[in-house]
């Protein structure tokens, strides 16, 4: 029974601290746009390793810059 005048106590410093951070994560606008990062995430576009038309018309630009000028002229194997 004893216990109790410790735990009580220490319960609603408890709450009063996840209230407090409540209060302070609504006022510093944490849950304004909850979505936003989500498709953020998923529509990034500045990664270099997705694949896009310009990449793929660049390399086969590099491609034929690269090929056998046999070839090129109707001369390969």
């Amino acid at each position: 029974m004893e216990v109790l005048f410790l735990f009580v106590p220490l319960s609603m410093l408890v709450v009063a601290g996840l209230v407090w951070a409540a209060f302070w994560a609504i006022r510093n606008n944490q849950y304004e746009d909850l979505e936003g990062p989500a498709h953020r995430i998923l529509m990034d576009d500045d990664d270099p390793r997705i694949p896009t038309n310009q990449d793929e018309s660049d390399e086969a630009a590099k491609g034929d810059e690269n090929a056998d000028p046999g070839k090129k002229a109707g001369r390969g194997e």
